[in-house]
């Protein structure tokens, strides 16, 4: 009966070879993004109020590259199962049309609207905060980071393409190397140090741009230079011509990707707006609380790129009973996993917001909403989990329902009422709405089980 959901040695260390430089990579990006937040923190409540919005509204934009790339990606994994360089090359131009419409669209849409849209989330309701300065600052902060959607998208499309095709080591260097730069940039023109003026959260924006353009570079680089290893970037320039049928095929499998990741962000970030309406002190409370979820995440982040690649590459294959077997044992594996690091997070919970400077009230929340998240992370790695096991398979439908329309049918709507329509303090509101995680689960589970998602999206393997 155990071995239906755990897996041999063997299975785990191919499981942990694919993971770790993904969960490596993740952990330093969202350690220093810890630091950078805290620094932030550091000089005031509107200044980490305005720098978070604009990081919210920011999500939207990389979801939105990340669904686009995760349907022409289940297709890369597929063909490189296949060993079929051709296929893959394919995607990859498929990814880089797609993944530039989305960045103008972004240029174009933060670039005239960031003021509206920053407005949205500023409430009176609480006893801490500047609206007016919150604005200010959230503004400064996004005009200076338009200049870091064109080198994210193109890091966007080569590494999801690396890591399909089984190379984590090399983004995960190109993220260690960008977020240390972003680091030591981010104390410097923060606080302008060495000679430099102090930019405050101007110079928060400007190190995190600098650090992505640095971020592409290396993985762009250490592509071109390698094309004996990585041959699906040969010529890969040469023309942009795809077939037809493919670009159906991507285009029917990727497009409920693209819209799922589109409305999920839409919704976490009307979600957020809903939960702002209760006063400043909760944007700000809900932002250190996503900072420090963020670090213990990595605990299942990574599992669902192994669920994708490791599932996806199976199928593609043929092995449709070892694709299942497995997406069950990473599952069970990613559950535990979040239930060790989920009581951590509890325990930690009422120190962590004591290293910002901010009022007692935004860090009474910061750590009763730490609280939430923690006793809810085997919730949220489950889901996760189940998410990619099921998007591996191509049918994407069934994740669109899954997953964001779920949010946008029951989150959104339910985050809406009981901010305005009753008198329950915001930890409770949070903590029911983040609770409906489980029906998402026992869903997830159903669908999981049933094996309806499975399927060879790529046809027979290549001669």
């Amino acid at each position: 009966m155990l071995r239906k959901y755990i897996g041999t040695k063997q299975f785990y260390k191919r499981m942990f070879a694919l993971t770790l430089p993904i969960m490596v990579q993740n952990g330093i990006s969202n350690v220093v993004n810890m630091l950078d937040n805290l620094m932030v923190g550091r000089i005031g409540t509107e200044q980490l109020s305005g720098v978070s919005i604009v990081n919210d509204l920011m999500f939207v934009y990389q979801l939105c590259l990340f669904g686009a790339i995760s349907g022409a990606g289940i297709f890369t994994a597929q063909y490189y199962g296949q060993n079929n360089n051709e296929g893959v090359r394919d995607t990859f131009r498929v990814k880089v049309i797609i993944c530039g419409i989305i960045m103008l669209t972004g240029l174009l849409v933060f670039g005239l609207y960031d003021k509206t849209l920053i407005s949205y989330y500023l409430h009176e309701g609480s006893e801490t905060g500047d609206l007016a300065a919150t604005l200010g600052y959230g503004h400064t902060y996004m005009m200076i980071m338009l200049a870091g959607l064109l080198p994210q998208a193109a890091e966007f499309v080569y590494s999801s393409t690396l890591r399909e095709t089984g190379e984590t080591v090399v983004p995960m260097e190109a993220g260690f190397a960008a977020f240390f730069i972003n680091l030591v940039l981010n104390y410097i023109l923060i606080f302008g140090k060495i000679g430099f003026p102090v930019l405050g959260v101007a110079g928060a924006a400007l190190a995190t741009a600098i650090s992505r353009v640095i971020q592409a570079l290396i993985v762009i680089t250490w592509t071109h230079r390698h094309s004996d290893k990585k041959p699906y970037i040969r010529g890969a320039y040469a023309t942009f011509r795809v077939a037809g049928s493919l670009v159906r095929k991507i285009i029917t499998t990727g497009l409920p990707l693209v819209i799922n990741e589109s409305l999920w962000s839409i919704g976490i970030v009307l979600q957020k707006q809903s939960y702002s309406t209760r006063g400043l002190a909760v944007v700000a409370g809900l932002n250190i609380n996503s900072t420090f979820f963020n670090v213990f995440s990595i605990c299942f982040l990574a599992f669902g790129d192994a669920v994708a690649i490791m599932v996806g590459q199976l199928l593609g294959a043929g092995k449709m009973a070892e694709a299942k077997d497995t997406g069950r044992k990473i599952n069970v594996f990613v559950t535990f996993a979040c239930i060790v690091f989920g009581a951590i997070l509890y325990l930690v919970a009422g120190y962590l917001p004591l290293a910002y400077n901010t009022t007692d009230e935004v860090r009474a929340l910061a750590a009763d909403f730490l609280r939430v998240t923690g006793i809810m992370m085997p919730l949220f790695g489950l889901c996760h989990s189940l998410y990619f096991t099921i998007r591996a398979g191509g049918k994407t439908l069934i994740t669109f329902l899954f997953d964001s329309a779920f949010l946008m049918v029951i989150g959104v709507p339910l985050a809406f009422v009981l901010t305005r329509f009753t008198h329950m303090d915001i930890v409770t509101i949070y903590a029911i709405c983040e609770g409906t995680a489980l029906i998402k689960v026992i869903i997830g589970f159903v669908i999981s089980e049933s094996g309806v998602w499975m399927q060879n999206i790529v046809g027979e393997k290549a001669a």
